[in-house]
């Protein structure tokens, strides 16, 4: 394949050039951390000196300290606690996001009803992941482990999108591209389904508020997040839309406007409630191993609605990390569905909307607010008085 023509910059691709902490590490991911506990930032401090690809350039106790220093000192990755004395951390998450270096926020929290509260408040407002802050203890190999882990994902959003855009077809000036041969389909989809993981709350957001007051379709949501947080999570959805949004159950029926969510022990199965064509779709509850590993994953659910809906449904995958999404994108796109993917420019992790992209799968890639336009556009399409009716209605 040919490289693509040039592609838009992001604010954050030329952090890399920027100087680092001590010699020999221009190509690190630079890392502050920022937590009232000494012993904590001692602790995340070692852990993350002991991957040299990463490279600390501050720690701070305050919120209000951590905004000075980033905006004399650029970070890649901040780490930062919410419950701190003065400012605290969401309230100053807007302005961390805006220091010079544009970093992405990494939330450590405690996984108590409080915390999910104000974690998935820091992720709607554009923190990108979150990860438990163990008690004491419980700072394990394996904690350390999934820490740099997700620190590299976070750190790494642009070389490793500057390498995945290559092989996607080139951009137009436009902030979004189709794909040949992938109109809009002359049909209404009975459902959109929607994937997400790292990054992705925020951009859910962004994409829900683009759907009028008259959009009638059942939305599935299939979203990576702990088992805890998901009512808490339900919740921030609805009153974000003013939607009624419920945890999925077996045998929840979808209907029009009702937002169906992925519990976190499972993942989100659509069937038809009988064999007719127009008989109604219900949600089921599966605990099968995804071939992703991810519980719950956004497979299932999308090779489930090309199955129940023979293909006349949309999905829509956003930010996260891994390739959660890309078997069930095909499924769908292969009995006739559409696929929309979110950018690389927008994304906090460009993995999951990534391979459905490079797999060619994508009908449309751009930002989540045009993904919701097109969303609402597919919706109220009608077909052509000529056209034939889709396989389901026959």
């Amino acid at each position: 394949m040919n490289r693509p023509a040039s592609l838009p910059r992001s604010p954050r691709a030329d952090s890399a050039r920027r100087p680092f902490a001590h010699a020999g590490a221009a190509s690190a991911i630079r890392v502050m951390i920022v937590d009232d506990s000494l012993t904590v930032r001692t602790i995340f401090k070692r852990m993350v000196e002991s991957d040299p690809a990463l490279v600390i350039v501050g720690t701070a106790s305050s919120a209000e300290r951590a905004i000075a220093q980033l905006s004399e000192t650029p970070a890649d990755v901040v780490l930062l606690d919410l419950e701190m004395p003065g400012m605290g951390g969401l309230d100053a998450l807007p302005a961390i996001l805006a220091t010079p270096g544009k970093p992405q926020v990494l939330v450590v929290s405690s996984l108590t009803m409080d915390g999910a509260e104000h974690t998935l408040a820091a992720l709607q407002m554009g923190a990108a992941d979150t990860l438990l802050k163990p008690r004491p203890g419980g700072f394990t190999e394996d904690y350390r482990a999934a820490l740099l882990g997700k620190i590299r994902a976070l750190g790494s959003r642009i070389a490793e999108s500057a390498a995945e855009a290559e092989t996607v077809p080139a951009r137009s000036p436009s902030p979004s591209f189709a794909r040949p041969g992938f109109a809009r389909r002359a049909w209404r989809p009975e459902a959109i389904a929607i994937g997400a993981s790292t990054g992705g709350i925020h951009a859910l957001g962004l994409m829900l508020r683009q759907l009028g007051a008259d959009f009638d379709l059942p939305l599935l949501i299939t979203q990576h997040l702990p088992a805890s947080f998901m009512p808490v999570f339900a919740r921030q959805i609805e009153a974000a839309c003013g939607r009624p949004a419920d945890i999925a159950t077996d045998g929840l029926a979808l209907t029009p406007g009702r937002i169906v969510i992925a519990p976190g022990h499972g993942h989100i199965v659509v069937r038809r409630k009988g064999p007719a064509a127009g008989s109604g779709l219900v949600t089921r509850i599966s605990t099968e191993p995804a071939a992703s590993g991810c519980l719950p994953s956004v497979d299932p659910m999308l090779a489930s609605l090309a199955a129940a809906c023979e293909g006349r449904a949309v999905g829509v995958i956003l930010s996260g990390m891994g390739r959660d999404g890309v078997l069930g994108a095909q499924a769908l796109v292969d009995a006739g569905g559409m696929i929309y993917a979110q950018d690389a420019d927008t994304s906090a992790v460009w993995g999951m909307p990534g391979a459905v992209a490079r797999a060619g799968l994508a009908s449309l890639i751009g930002p989540p607010d045009r993904l919701g336009d097109a969303v609402m556009a597919q919706a109220f399409t009608p077909a052509p008085a000529s056209a034939p009716a889709p396989a389901a209605l026959r």
